[in-house]
């Protein structure tokens, strides 16, 4: 008996050392982000994810627990069979989350998720084209280096409790209860304590430097409790009891019916402009001088003093998949699930194209890359756009990096296009960028040592010499451009959340009216309401889309990521609600106002996910 209870207590500690040590590699693996930090850092970190270790390591060994209690009747091999045939399994899987999790960090900067297995399913290629070759093979090399060495240990600790032959063969009712009653106490570790609190992300938190919170998660719990918590929005931010008094709470941040200009105050010198909306990959405020950054984005900084900036607008969220509803739909990026994810959702979503479709506009769609990437087709049709040219549209030796064609011949297959226009029908285009994306390659163009704001430099480049084509052609006059980013800027490394999330949103062109700064706070599902403002166009279908030149100002712009999501007010006051917990109403009024447009935001996206309510798909 006493082999049999000390192999369970073994096999669990054994496990516990594994998610511990699994920590410790991660820190020592991301020098570039953990290299500052002191040792007693690492230790704090690896104590304060100790009980989320340990309800992990309580999951790895019940399955040895079954097992151990029906050894007491079964021969000495086949129990060892399974088990190591287990342990293979399992370390293949800790081992393989611990070098994915390090791995898209560098990239990230948040926990492993659901997120990466959405992105591989819909494309293996484009899933990995961040990541350059080397660092692929060597992290498949360190993933089965390490799942060896997972395996031997267990199979060593196994081994080492392996149960006399004549303990085998007696009291084997009273063994096999002692060793199932051990196993059932497994339930303790892992619901994280007897108290009413279950384990959560949260549990790990213990900083506030959030680089250290997310070293103290263990990679595998965070990507089984994404799985567990991804089941749409039906449920999910529901911080209070009553849907109906988080609508109340929310009424004053959601949009009025329409908007309408006034000559006094319009954006435009015409009615129906051309309309270039372009999504730049991963810019952010801090390239541009002007906004107190490096001088690297310097055509566009040129382009915003030059033009109109709306200096305090928040990328909504941190991925592309995320960024593209909140810009063309107009809607606030759920923190922890994309809605492309959501094929029924996405399809009733509103459309900006769609809207400006029905107001005579044609419509088109640019991008280097591949338009079936996190179905992303899907959506740009459903969201109205006519037509889509991407990577296959281009010949093969256009298609020279990971992501597909360059943003230079992307800009020259646009100039092409207006080039053979035989219409005058207004046109709304909407241009996505990819050559600032990882692993920033960019061929031959040299301007900075770092290879991140040398891409940036790259792209910026393109844009400017765009612009200045267009400013050359007889529609100028008759132009609009609107830029963007489309998610947080990964350069510089070193920023807070804020600094991430703050991009720049500027417009120029001969149809532009207004010059100078813009200071209020908006995001980027702001864009849908006050381009249709602008034109005088209804924007009833955009709730959650404000008009950032009304007055008065929009109450409340947001920005999050998986495990947060802040609130801009009118006056720039930032508010943050931790996500990594269970969810509560908070206290304080602007918390509960920001808790109360999540949960009728998702209210929202539930409802459009209802079968019976297929009418919301009526912008197109």
């Amino acid at each position: 008996m006493g082999s049999r209870i000390l192999r369970i207590i073994v096999l669990f500690v054994g496990a516990v050392a594994v998610m511990a040590l699994g920590k410790l590699l991660f820190m020592l693996c991301l020098p570039d982000i953990y290299g500052g930090y002191g040792f007693g850092d690492y230790m704090s970190a690896m104590g304060a994810g100790l009980r989320m270790d340990c309800s992990m390591a309580g999951y790895l060994t019940i399955f040895p627990g079954l097992v151990t209690v029906l050894s007491v009747w079964l021969l000495p091999q086949p129990v060892k069979r399974i088990l190591s045939v287990y342990y293979l399994l399992a370390a293949l899987l800790v081992a393989g989350a611990a070098t994915i999790d390090t791995i898209l960090y560098s990239y990230w900067g948040m926990k492993l998720d659901t997120t990466p297995l959405f992105y591989f399913a819909s494309s293996p290629s484009l899933a990995i084209a961040s990541v350059p070759v080397w660092q692929i093979v060597a992290g498949v090399a360190g993933w089965l280096a390490v799942s060896a060495l997972i395996w031997l240990w267990f199979r060593l600790l196994v081994r080492l409790t392996e149960p006399p032959v004549r303990e085998r063969l007696l009291r084997r009712g009273r063994t096999a209860g002692v060793v199932l009653l051990l196993t059932a106490l497994l339930f303790i570790p892992i619901r994280g304590g007897v108290t009413v609190s279950t384990m959560n992300l949260s549990s790990a938190y213990f900083s506030t430097d959030q680089r250290l919170n997310h070293a103290a998660v263990n990679p595998v719990f965070s990507l089984l409790y994404s799985a567990s918590h991804s089941d749409g929005f039906a449920s999910g931010m529901r911080f209070f009891d009553s849907d109906s008094v988080a609508a109340s709470l929310a009424a004053p941040v959601l949009a009025p019916a329409a908007y309408q200009s006034t000559a006094a105050d319009s954006l435009l010198t015409v009615d129906r402009p051309d309309i270039l909306l372009v999504i730049l990959e991963s810019f952010s405020s801090h390239l541009l001088p002007s906004q107190g950054g490096e001088a690297i984005a310097v055509k566009l900084d040129s382009i915003a003093r030059s033009g109109l900036l709306f200096s305090s607008v928040y990328a909504s969220s941190f991925r592309t998949d995320r960024a593209i509803p909140a810009i063309l739909s107009g809607i606030v990026a759920p923190p922890n699930e994309p809605l492309m994810k959501h094929t029924a959702i996405a399809e009733r979503l509103p459309g900006l194209p769609a809207a400006l479709r029905r107001a005579g506009y044609r419509t088109a769609y640019y991008y280097g890359g591949d338009i079936n990437f996190t179905n992303q087709r899907a959506y740009l049709l459903s969201a109205g756009i006519d037509t889509i040219v991407s990577d296959v549209d281009f010949p093969i030796n256009r298609r020279v990096s990971k992501w597909g064609v360059a943003d230079g011949p992307l800009y020259e297959r646009i100039l092409a296009d207006e080039e053979r226009r035989d219409d005058r029908a207004p046109r709304f285009t909407v241009v996505q960028t990819s050559s600032s994306h990882e692993p920033f390659d960019v061929g031959d163009f040299t301007r900075h040592s770092d290879p991140a704001a040398n891409a940036f430099a790259y792209a910026d480049s393109c844009l400017g010499a765009f612009v200045d084509s267009l400013a050359l052609s007889p529609r100028w006059n008759r132009t609009l451009v609107v830029m963007v980013p489309d998610h947080y800027g990964c350069y510089p490394r070193d920023l807070d959340e804020a600094g991430r999330h703050h991009v720049p949103l500027v417009m120029t062109g001969g149809a532009l009216a207004q010059r100078g700064i813009v200071a209020t706070p908006g995001a980027q599902s702001d864009i849908a309401a006050t381009l249709l403002a602008a034109l005088c166009l209804p924007a009833a279908d955009f709730p959650f889309s404000r008009d950032l030149l009304a007055t008065p100002s929009p109450a409340l712009s947001i920005f999050s990521e998986p495990d947060f999501a802040v609130g801009v007010g009118a006056d720039g006051t930032m508010t943050r609600l931790d996500l990594t917990g269970d969810t509560a109403a908070p206290a304080d009024s602007a918390s509960r106002r920001l808790a109360a447009t999540l949960q009728t935001l998702y209210i929202y996206l539930s409802n459009l996910a209802s079968p019976d309510l297929s009418s919301a798909s009526s912008q197109q």
